[in-house]
């Protein structure tokens, strides 16, 4: 038995177990530190330790009947203690506690942890400084407030005595608009760590949040957490629920770890989206359990004007031993990706009971700098999604989404408006209980998608299939255990590509260039 570290803290630590199952062990496993029994009867690949002490080497073994490994670690080191309890806490639930958390992480001198204590605590926006850990133990619970006049509202833009250089920090849906600010917010930071056992609940269903949640009511709805311009940033461990919108969204950052979470939202919570990086770098989403009412992850890189005006691609992803459950897509690229998506891997995934598994939408209206590219999705399970693969360019999105620019099927002139998808490679996938379609490609006439290669891919359908619509987009009629929808695509290969229970005819191709099957 195979084990990595994936990350150590000054407190806490997380582990991976190296085999190719997707997000659960193969077996229950036993975990021991330095001899002493911690974990009993582990059921997933991605586990954690807390209450570590700081700059302290451990031993680790795993056992699982005759079957062990070890691994030696060692905590970070750690400059000051800041029991937040000393500013003044009140754990009440009720007590408004922003400005002792706040004075908390304030004090707090670089390489320090704040530390919360058991109990709740309502508070409003917190803002954390470079070189912080925020470690919340187990039975802590920071409880958002529910009044919206209480937060604080981000710019959408900042303004600079050079134009060009303005700054954009409020984001709702992918432009810089006046949004409140999250629950926790990271902003012009880095080294920042959030970890522990305890939760982060921002109480939006006790709120107005979901009330007209399209219409901007003072600003735009707060994410449960927000980074603009930050530089390594890992949360770890936390259990995360209750978002107002979209719940983890980091945005022009680098270095982003998000490992071993827990998210739940409501499934009617709306647009709660669970994991959406916006025009980020070098992220790694690994062992996290996903439950929302909207997307579970979602790859964005902002709409026009910013993909225009700073071109940032979201690029450099790793997304691994996850479940992702009963969101409208698993693993979602877009709508909004104006400054485009590159070097994706999706792998040991479980998606269950989602809309749709692997889910790209974009539209005409993004720009040239909305380009998809080198999307590697491989080795996941998806149990009754309804579409397994969806990739669709005619998304009706936005005030002008069913608007006959967006959905003609009709060769529209290339211009500097035109999305790109490029190379999308899917291999050894299995997806039980399928219903609407196996898979759905659309591609625009004046754009086909560039190349999709499906390899060891076995697709079977639910012999009680509803039908439903496969893509949102203008035009399409529900359906149910459609094999293969493709249109506009430049080059299909599908080998050893199985799909049993469909109905009907296998492959419906339009306008696909080149097809290759074995």
């Amino acid at each position: 038995m195979q084990i990595s570290l994936v990350c150590a803290t000054t407190r806490s630590a997380c582990f991976e177990l190296k085999n190719s199952a997707c997000y659960h062990a193969p077996n229950p496993f036993d975990v021991f530190l330095d001899g002493k029994k911690v974990l009993s009867g582990v059921r997933t690949n991605v586990f954690s330790l807390f209450q570590l002490e700081p700059d302290r080497s451990y031993s680790l073994e795993v056992k699982d009947g005759d079957d062990c490994g070890s691994l030696d670690f060692a905590t970070r080191k750690e400059s000051f203690f800041v029991d937040a309890s000393r500013f003044g806490l009140v754990g009440d639930g009720v007590t408004d506690n922003t400005a002792f958390l706040q004075a908390a992480l304030s004090s707090c001198p670089p390489g320090g942890t704040v530390y919360v204590p058991a109990g709740t605590y309502r508070t409003q926006s917190l803002f954390l400084s470079s070189s912080t850990t925020l470690y919340l133990e187990k039975g802590c619970t920071l409880l958002g407030g529910t009044d919206r006049r209480e937060y604080p509202i981000l710019p959408g833009v900042l303004p600079c005595s050079n134009e060009k250089d303005e700054f954009y920090l409020g984001l709702w849906e992918g432009n810089p608009l006046d949004s409140f600010a999250g629950l926790i917010n990271v902003l012009h930071a880095k080294d920042v760590t959030i970890t522990g056992e305890g939760c982060i609940n921002a109480n939006a269903d006790n709120g107005d949040w979901y009330e007209d949640p399209k219409q901007r009511r003072i600003a735009w709805r707060p994410r449960l957490f927000f980074t603009n311009n930050a530089e390594n940033v890992t949360l770890h461990g936390v259990e995360i629920c209750n978002s107002y919108s979209w719940t983890i969204h980091p945005s022009y950052s680098t270095g982003v770890n998000i490992l071993h979470l827990h998210i739940h939202n409501h499934a009617n919570s709306p647009n709660t989206d669970g994991i959406d990086p916006e025009s980020c770098r070098d992220v790694n989403i690994i062992g996290a359990y996903v439950h929302v009412g909207d997307d579970c992850i979602a790859l964005k890189s902002g709409k026009l004007f910013l993909g225009m005006t700073r071109h940032v691609p979201c690029e450099n992803v790793t997304i691994r031993n996850c479940c992702l459950s009963r969101g409208h897509g698993g693993l979602v690229i877009g709508s909004e990706m104006s400054g485009g998506v590159r070097n994706v891997t999706v792998t040991q995934c479980l998606m269950d009971h989602t809309d749709r598994g692997l889910r790209v939408k974009t539209r005409r209206g993004r720009g040239k700098y909305a380009v998809i590219d080198g999307l590697v999705f491989r080795n996941v399970e998806m149990r009754h999604v309804l579409t397994p693969f969806v990739i669709n360019m005619f998304y009706f999105c936005d005030p002008d989404g069913k608007s006959e620019f967006v959905q003609s099927h009709e060769a529209l002139p290339l211009d500097d408006t035109t999305p790109r998808l490029g190379s999308l490679t899917m291999e050894n996938i299995t997806a039980t209980d399928a219903e609407y379609a196996g898979c759905w490609f659309s591609g625009l006439p004046e754009q086909p998608i560039g190349r999709v290669e499906m390899r060891n891919v076995s697709i079977t359908f639910d012999p009680r299939a509803c039908a439903g619509v496969a893509a949102m987009m203008c035009h399409v009629a529900p359906c149910k255990k459609l094999a293969i929808q493709a249109e506009n695509v430049n080059s299909i290969e599908l080998h050893n590509v199985r799909i049993e229970g469909y109905e009907g005819e296998r492959l419906h191709f339009t306008n696909v260039n080149s097809f290759e099957e074995d």
